[in-house]
């Protein structure tokens, strides 16, 4: 493997104080960049689908026919409820909470659906009840709903949106009363009584430090810095723990407050959203807290000196785990491919070109788990091989055959190509859509995850429909072919790790 270069950590580097700057930073440094060709594999347009150079506003169009596909699918059999499931025609409650009305709101406020919009609201308006003896998953509720429900309003500039947010937010914040301040992993939101998991005693990284974004914007908008500060505390304490340069085990347990140190270190699952909300607290909070940017470059470093690999024979760049904190395994989640995106972020806001560098790198190695598959669409997990005589880069294994309509690919997508401008990137992202189109749609309405990607005449249908697939795939992909950059312009918001957009403090 090519040796990965260490990124510049300089504190001293110069942070553009203004779009025109940053332009002028981002031509001279990614110059020849806009031009390269990826690793591309010639994609055949499967028959029936659109051209790949019909216009970006074609393009936009038929994703708005898809989510309303979706939501068609959603309305007629999952009305209130949290996810369809588009083969039976039924629905599943997770939460009872309405997820995928409530995740959906600003794609569909994005989107100009304001007739779908306003029917959402009123169903917030009228039947959204946090009253509900029950429990749910502290981390999601708080990214799908208190996010979705902030972002609307930020938006809308709806009261009812924030009147729903700041219930939530209250019954969410027992979730914080561990002995160490760390979030448990359930709360119920009507007794306010808050445990770790069922399966164990430890919370998951990612879901303790991906909380920040959403109850600092409620301290913003109601004057009240408790949110905030809870939250915020989880941060500051994990800024303190060792890490493997910069990297953190994937469980920390919730009454000590200490990390497993014998679990898994990854940038995939458990782990992920850890390093995606130290840059965007830094650039939310005006980039004035510099240990979360040093953390984060810090965190950069170790991914590229400890995870950091590349396959045979192509050379993909992967990141891979450590097992036990040791043993590395060419082991890479789709939950990684947010990485890119977050890195062009990073680079935006001044970090080094490196980080650029690999963001290209990990963008051409997540776009081959899709094309390199019989559908084009990518493994939930996928194993790279070193042996330097491997017939082939990409291995998947028939457990980690499935796709979930996940979103991290084009989100990444969207950022590089918003940065960039290099339409390789919007080529990328219409040929995935169309394979969601082809192995995924239900006839009836909504689509479905499919439990193999590798033989697309028996894709084994999983028969449901995560909100997600509305609330990020959907809105990424319509953004990525937006011909006006600069309605949602990463100046102006930060998205939250479920695609709701918060606004940045700009002092």
């Amino acid at each position: 493997m090519e040796e990965t270069k260490e990124a510049d950590v300089s504190s001293s580097r110069m942070i553009p104080n203004s779009t025109k700057e940053g332009n002028i930073k981002l031509a001279e440094e990614t110059k020849g960049y806009s031009n390269v060709s990826p690793k591309i594999i010639k994609v055949d347009d499967p028959e029936g689908l659109q051209e790949l150079h019909s216009s970006s506003q074609d393009k936009q169009n038929a994703i708005v026919a898809a989510f309303l596909h979706a939501w068609k699918g959603y309305k007629s059999y999952a009305w209130g409820h949290d996810h369809l499931k588009p083969i039976t025609k039924t629905f599943q409650n997770w939460f009872g909470l309405g997820l995928t009305i409530v995740d959906s709101l600003d794609t569909m406020y994005i989107m100009g659906l304001r007739e779908e919009f306003s029917e959402a609201k009123e169903w917030v308006k009228e039947k959204l009840n946090f009253n509900v003896n029950k429990d749910v998953n502290f981390f999601e509720t708080t990214i799908r709903v208190l996010g979705g429900l902030l972002s609307a309003f930020h938006l809308s500039k709806d009261s009812i949106f924030l009147e729903k947010a700041i219930d939530l937010a209250n019954r969410l914040m027992p979730g914080f009363r561990s002995s160490s301040g760390m979030p448990y992993s359930d709360v119920n939101l009507q007794t306010g009584h808050a445990h770790p998991p069922t399966w164990g005693q430890d919370s998951t990284v990612s879901e303790i430090s991906t909380v920040q974004l959403e109850f600092r914007d409620v301290s913003r908008l109601t004057s009240d810095p408790k949110y905030e500060n809870a939250a915020f505390k989880v941060s500051q304490h994990l800024h303190q723990l060792p890490k493997k340069d910069g990297l953190v085990p994937m469980f920390i347990n919730a009454e000590s407050g200490q990390f497993r140190s014998t679990s898994t270190i990854t940038v995939g699952a458990r782990a992920d959203s850890y390093y995606e909300y130290l840059l965007k607290q830094w650039i939310q909070t005006g980039r004035t807290i510099d240990w979360l940017k040093e953390d984060y470059m810090e965190a950069v470093d170790g991914i590229s000196k400890h995870l950091v690999k590349q396959s045979f024979p192509s050379k993909f760049t992967f990141v891979g785990e450590l097992l036990s904190g040791r043993s590395y395994s060419p082991k890479m989640d789709h939950l990684v491919c947010y990485l890119p995106g977050t890195l062009a972020l990073g680079f935006h806001y001044g970090m080094p070109s490196s980080h650029l560098r690999l963001a290209f790198e990990l963008m051409d190695t997540c776009y081959n788990m899709y094309a390199q598959t019989a559908t084009r669409l990518s493994p939930e997990i996928a194993y790279f091989n070193l042996q330097p005589h491997g017939a082939s880069d990409i291995i998947i294994k028939s457990n980690d055959a499935h796709n979930l309509l996940r979103p991290e690919t084009v989100e990444s997508l969207w950022y590089l190509y918003h940065l960039t401008h290099n339409e390789t990137y919007r080529d990328m992202g219409w040929q995935i859509f169309q394979a969601f189109e082809k192995y995924t749609k239900v006839q009836d309405g909504g689509y479905t995850s499919i439990g193999d990607v590798r033989n697309p005449l028996i894709t084994k249908p999983r028969d449901l429909m995560e909100s997600f697939f509305l609330a990020e795939t959907l809105k990424y992909l319509f953004l990525l072919f937006s011909d006006n950059q600069e309605i949602y312009s990463l100046d102006k918001y930060i998205f939250n790790s479920e695609a709701h957009l918060l606004p940045i403090l700009n002092s």
